[in-house]
């Protein structure tokens, strides 16, 4: 199998359109055959929708959703006009958007949103472990690349496995639905509440709960 490379990487996306990360996924399926990523991101609808990237998404809906009136959530996904977000399949959209906010925990909606400082935070916290670990210092920056995007996965909504399909991230989901759509989709912002926020115990039990829920769905 080939080795995916930044560059290929980077001529998929310019030729197709298509986001980064599904790029190298369409290269790393195909073992690096261009033609096919080309085909396979065709398929998957990922194309299409990448060429909608740079359009402006400024309508869209406020969907909410509430788990057995403890858990609520809030959140803000985004289209080109206001006759999408009528649309019923857009409307489902957001709709399980909630519903997977409700489910886990997210901080951000995608790791650009993350302050610096929090993530120079994060890198101590792995060099810390990797030190006790006694790791070879010289190893560390390749092992955390991978640290961290097992933390983008935890922190940001965009990179999670969807509750509905663990073998989906949120990004894929929405890209993919988005092809079907036919309008850029964006996720801008989300707002999760609990009852008795802050009690620990409280908060992981009903996270479990609804993920339980949602995956008997």
């Amino acid at each position: 199998m080939a080795e995916v490379t930044a560059t290929m990487v980077k001529d998929l996306r310019e030729k197709t359109g298509a986001g980064m990360m599904d790029c190298k996924k369409a290269l790393a399926e195909t073992g690096g055959d261009f033609a096919k990523a080309e085909e396979w991101l065709r398929k998957k609808g990922i194309s299409a929708a990448g060429k909608k990237e740079g359009r402006v998404a400024a309508e869209g809906i406020i969907a909410t959703y509430v788990h057995s009136g403890r858990i609520g959530v809030m959140v803000e996904v985004n289209c080109e006009t206001d006759f999408v977000a009528r649309n019923e399949d857009f409307q489902a959209l957001a709709k399980d958007i909630a519903m997977h906010v409700a489910a886990t925990t997210p901080l951000y909606v995608r790791r650009e949103e993350i302050p610096a400082d929090a993530l120079e935070k994060e890198k101590e916290i792995q060099r810390a472990q990797l030190k006790e670990q006694k790791k070879p210092e010289a190893m560390w920056d390749k092992i955390l690349v991978g640290k961290l995007e097992k933390y983008y996965e935890t922190v940001c909504l965009v990179d999670q496995y969807w509750v509905k399909d663990d073998k989906k991230r949120i990004h894929e989901m929405v890209t993919e639905r988005a092809a079907k759509i036919g309008e850029k989709v964006s996720i801008r912002r989300f707002a999760r509440f609990v009852v008795g926020e802050g009690i620990e115990k409280k908060k992981d039990d009903l996270a479990a709960e609804v993920a339980k829920t949602l995956g008997q769905a």
